[in-house]
């Protein structure tokens, strides 16, 4: 049996590592994170593909089944899809929920995804500029903040169940409000910007366990106002739509009849979104 040259070894490498279902890869910027993608055929073939960022939750596991739960979408619709994975202990602390509100030490997740996103853009020859961004639990903590601090960076945002949530409220400090928005991460919110996005937020009407989500005094995210947004998921949900809706942002709101925490129940609906999104996007 006649064996692989060395460049075909390396194109065969490539079909099994970097396009369909990736490899695990740390990333440049910051090889403590990590990353997976998925790739469509019409990315191997030298064509131009749309970008989902999807963002796991606390338990990191949904990197990998978010993955692999977009990737028909991503087949049919011609959108990679980006899995970032930032670990448990990535300062040797212990703590799980840093990347939920933005910054953790000398970690900026924001950038860090930006980063991502421009590395992989250049890897794959695409133009990422904009892309949809998707997270639920932790991840929805993740992706409605991103969308407040990178709004001109999306042409989607879809946010699952969320367990605190940032209001635009410009009385408050971070992360309950906005005020000091500029101070602390050197850019002011840009309303405008954020309208231009639509927005899909997510969650099961019996997502209602609190244990997990109650602030208490003492506690590593705890700050006055903690606990406003209400008591449950859907609550906070609620009144995250009425604040992005009076800043003007158009708001689709899925509220999943008989469903509990479940990320999976609700992917349909994520993709229903993303796939009119889309559709609208290349007719315009």
């Amino acid at each position: 049996m006649q064996e692989l040259g060395t460049s075909g070894a390396a194109a065969r490498a490539r079909a099994i590592y970097d396009y369909g279902q990736t490899a695990i890869f740390a990333s440049s910027a910051d090889p403590r994170l990590h990353l997976l993608l998925y790739v469509p055929p019409a990315a191997a073939e030298g064509r131009k593909v749309d970008l989902l960022v999807a963002v796991h939750g606390t338990g990191r596991t949904s990197a990998i089944d978010f993955r692999d739960g977009f990737s028909e979408f991503g087949l049919f619709h011609d959108c990679a899809v980006l899995c970032p994975i930032f670990p448990v202990n990535v300062l040797g602390d212990g703590a799980r929920s840093g990347y939920k509100y933005m910054q953790e030490g000398d970690i900026r997740y924001d950038e860090v995804v930006l980063s991502m996103v421009a590395e992989m853009a250049a890897k794959y020859d695409q133009d990422w500029s904009k892309f949809a961004i998707f997270g639920f639990s932790g991840g929805g903590h993740f992706a409605h903040r991103f969308a407040i601090l990178h709004p001109e960076k999306l042409w989607a945002a879809s946010i699952g169940a969320p367990g605190s949530v940032t209001l635009l409220d410009p009385s408050r400090d971070w992360w309950v409000g906005i005020r000091d928005l500029e101070a602390r991460f050197g850019k002011a919110f840009d309303a405008e910007a954020l309208a231009r996005v639509p927005v899909h937020m997510v969650v099961g009407d019996a997502d209602l366990e609190t244990w997990e989500i109650s602030h208490k005094p003492g506690s590593a995210y705890y700050m006055d106002g903690a606990n406003d947004a209400g008591a449950t998921r859907p609550e906070r949900l609620d009144a995250l739509a009425a604040s992005f809706r009076s800043s003007g942002v158009n708001v689709t709101v899925d509220k999943v009849a008989g469903v509990s925490h479940d990320r999976i129940k609700v992917l349909g609906h994520v993709k229903a979104f993303l796939a009119k999104v889309l559709s609208e996007r290349r007719a315009a």
